[in-house]
């Protein structure tokens, strides 16, 4: 067989490039090596001479992985490019060497592209008699297909232009559940204005909430043609954004036919079409007028086209529309997505969908019983009116039902926990426990989305917002199994990891209420209410001190409160402590994340309070003691400058000139009275250090105090927080643990104590002035000195005559104080 030597060079890069990149996700060259060869090539010149194939491909490859290195392991999603895809990569080389072919061999190969892959499509997805359109945005299917519609419904269009549109102005119906902007999008390309679109509400009575109301939409349009308007087009779903639901498509195509309406359907459940076995009001669908199809998601094929089918029998006006062209290289297009359809084959094609809609049934059927979890889809009960008899209303809900789940067999599953309302907590029943339920249930499936997309990657599931419903978790995989390679044992993990993380979001909103209250008990501890935290709450310790001015009273709140958050961390708990969202609104407050079963939370919250309350004392007499050691310091300057000027005059001035002083006390030594002082950090003053030394010299030293232990010890491996009787070790001494974490604190930093008011003392003890036999001294009780101060305290329970028995006897002794204040 004569093969092209162009092909084959073809063919072998393409393999060698792909195994460049993919083999960069697992490079062992270290991460800067990487960083400096991308930081110098990418804002260099053009090299001179060129670079080779390899090299440009290294920088490629640098390009896609060099933040790696910078990004956390995080539960990011890679598509797997298998075989299929490189078919699909390889259409793309493909299409740019067959463009340079002659124009006739050229005309004859897309001519033999564009119709192989138009019959394949349509006798696949049943869409007989159809033409295709291949175009990249998915949005612009659509948008040809309004243009085919206005030139064929106003003759005049393409000689007068927009003008005809004010003879009868066009309207384009869309359903409330369409792709947001999507006809905000079309009247923008469209030259039309906003008031051209109409959007049609979902049922509000029977049905599913996410099916557009077929009887509504009929009154709406009836009202527009009354008014001299033109209904133009509807848009409808097999299977809708967010919630996967299908319209019923048999009879708006019947409502169609009836006012002269083009029906364009799209969705992801027209997948389904390719099945032996479809829904009927997916079936419906194959009557449409147009229909889009996303191959790449469905499939697993990286940079293929998505395609729209219609039917129209003018090619004239399909040529004006744009949905046919005159350029050859524009048909290109379809030819990725050629080679990949040749290469699945039909048995491929049908396997990938049937393997994804076994998925969606494999998770539904096994939601179905687990509690808290309900699913979305289902009509109530609560919205069927009351009938007399309430055999008839049952009757009529049971039949409703059936109607609805045989129409929502869709194969997207969408699902959001939802609280107990049999389950009780200590505080109170969880039936409106609270105003912004709706809120915090949303929050909580918020969480519970992200933690299950982190444990279980492969399963692609993500969030959707639905308006009646909320935040649910969507599982889509049509759009993401074949991608992430999903299997089925992935939903039995998604199901395993599901039922563990339903008991904790099932104890945290039960336990919400709970915390709130008795964080109210507490007069320093303010509760943030913030509905976007999925945890037990948030909470503040405000200080006491009133006398504060705001940027003072901000300044501390923010001081504690950190302090506060860093000692809560280090505790032995299962609880996560942090700082809460990094752009939430609320700022210097504490949040607590998820809880569980056995969670004391008034053991909780006193430790809380109790640890807030001592960094505040502690901070408090840190404060005092700077400004009493400030004090203390200017004190003693004054007293030293004293001391010294009586020395001076003790001395006399001929003792301070340096020979003559000398000779002089070495014939008269003279015996000097420098006394000692001593700073006392309770009281905040100074005083004699000879009752001190005296004392000292008697007992032959101070005694230490003794450092107080806690009597209550956690055992190995104990955690707080955890009620008693709660099962195995754990629970021991669990009641004395707020009490343990006080005692801690107090360990590490001293806690703040009453002073005693100082006695009445005369002027020359304080100032330190000399002592003569005449004067007469007046008893005085030694203040308490804390420890850390330059000499130890005496016992406050000595007595009166001790004291001066002692003072006595080391005035007797001649000895002189130890430490001195100096000259």
């Amino acid at each position: 067989m004569m093969v092209d030597p162009t092909l084959a060079e073809m063919g072998k890069n393409l393999n060698e490039a792909m195994k460049i990149l993919e083999d960069g996700r697992n490079a062992s060259e270290p991460h800067a090596d990487r960083r400096q060869f991308s930081r110098s090539s990418i804002p260099g010149p053009l090299q001179g001479d060129g670079q080779d194939v390899a090299s440009i491909l290294q920088l490629v490859q640098n390009l896609m992985h060099e933040d790696e290195e910078e990004d956390k392991p995080s539960h990011r999603r890679m598509q797997n490019v298998g075989e299929q895809g490189h078919m699909a990569l390889l259409g793309h080389s493909l299409a740019a060497y067959i463009s340079v072919l002659d124009r006739e061999r050229l005309r004859k190969l897309i001519t033999r592209i564009a119709s192989d892959t138009t019959l394949w499509l349509c006798r696949l997805f049943r869409y007989e008699s159809g033409s295709a359109y291949y175009h990249e945005d998915d949005r612009e299917g659509l948008l040809k297909v309004c243009r085919l519609v206005i030139n064929a419904r106003y003759e005049d269009y393409s000689t007068e232009g927009y003008t005809v549109l004010n003879s009868r102005q066009p309207v384009i119906y869309q359903s409330a559940t369409c792709r947001p902007g999507l006809g905000q999008h079309l009247c923008s390309q469209l030259g039309l204005p906003l008031s051209s679109l109409c959007t049609v509400p979902c049922n509000t009575m029977f049905g599913s909430q996410h099916q557009m109301d077929v009887a509504l939409l009929d009154k709406l349009i009836k009202e527009d043609v009354e008014t001299g308007k033109l209904p133009l087009l509807l848009v409808a779903n097999a299977g809708t954004p967010g919630a996967g639901h299908t319209d019923k498509l048999g009879r708006l195509k019947e409502l169609c036919e009836q006012y002269g309406m083009w029906l364009h359907i799209e969705g992801v459940n027209l997948a389904t079409l390719a099945l032996g076995q479809v829904s009927s009001p997916v079936t419906a669908a194959t009557r449409s007028d147009s229909m889009t199809l996303t191959l790449g998601p469905w499939l697993g094929l990286p940079a293929v086209p998505a395609v729209t089918l219609y039917r129209h029998e003018d090619p004239a006006l399909s040529l004006a529309a744009g949905l046919t062209s005159s350029q050859p290289v524009e048909k290109l297009r379809a030819l990725p997505l050629w080679l990949s359809l040749q290469y699945l084959g039909h048995d491929g094609i049908v396997e990938k969908i049937r393997h994804a809609a076994e998925l969606s049934q494999q998770l539904l059927e096994k939601l179905k019983t687990l509690a808290s979890i309900k699913t979305s889809g289902v009509a109530s009960l609560s919205r069927i009116p009351p009938i007399s008899g309430g055999s008839l209303r049952d009757l009529l809900g049971s039949l409703i039902l059936s109607i609805v789940e045989d129409e929502l067999n869709s194969p997207v599953v969408v699902f959001r926990f939802s609280q107990e309302t049999s389950a009780e907590s200590s505080g109170g029943s969880v039936e409106g426990y609270f105003a912004g339920e709706r809120e915090v249930l949303d929050t909580l499936n918020r969480w519970l989305c992200e933690r299950l997309a982190q444990l279980v990657p492969a399963s692609g599931v993500d969030i959707v917002e639905l308006e009646d419903e909320g935040t649910c978790v969507r599982f889509t995989p049509l759009m993401t199994a074949a991608a992430l390679g999903t299997q089925r044992c992935d939903v039995d993990l998604l199901v395993e990891r599901l039922t563990e993380l339903v008991p904790v979001l099932n104890c945290t909103l039960r336990l919400r209420l709970d915390f709130r209250e008795e964080v109210y008990r507490h007069s320093a501890l303010s509760y943030i209410e913030d509905l976007s935290w999925p945890g037990l709450g948030a909470v503040r310790y405000e200080p006491r001190i009133e006398e504060m001015n705001d940027r003072k009273r901000q300044l501390e709140v923010e001081k504690i409160n950190g302090e506060l958050l860093v000692k809560l961390g280090d505790l032995d708990a299962d609880l996560i402590f942090s700082t809460g969202p990094e752009f939430g609104p609320e700022k210097d407050c504490i949040f607590i994340g998820m809880a569980m079963e056995d969670l004391d939370v008034p053991e909780l919250v006193d430790t809380i309070a109790a640890l807030g309350r001592d960094i505040e004392e502690n901070g408090r007499l840190l404060e005092n003691m700077t400004e009493v050691v400030r004090k203390g310091i200017q004190e003693a300057e004054l007293q030293l400058q004293k001391d010294n000027q009586e020395k001076l005059m003790e001395e006399g001035v001929l003792r301070q000139i340096p020979l003559v002083g000398s000779v002089l006390n070495w014939f008269s030594p003279f015996q000097s009275t420098v006394k000692g002082r001593t700073f006392n950090l309770a009281a905040g003053s100074l005083d004699s250090t000879e009752p001190t030394y005296s004392m000292k010299a008697q007992t032959g030293g101070l005694a230490s105090p003794e450092t107080p232990t806690s009597s209550a010890k956690r055992l190995p491996g104990q955690r707080l927080f955890r009620r008693e009787g709660a099962g195995g070790s754990d629970s021991h001494s669990e009641t004395s643990s707020v009490g343990h974490a006080e005692d801690l604190s107090r360990e590490g930093v001293p806690q703040p104590s009453t002073p005693t008011p100082p006695s009445p003392v005369p002027d020359e003890v304080v100032s330190g002035g000399p002592e003569s036999p005449e004067t007469s001294q007046v008893p005085v009780e030694p203040e308490p000195t804390q420890e850390g101060s330059e000499v130890g305290t005496q016992e406050g329970e000595q007595s009166m005559e001790e004291e001066e028995r002692q003072s006595e006897g080391q005035e007797a002794t001649g000895e002189a104080p130890v430490e001195e204040m100096g000259r």
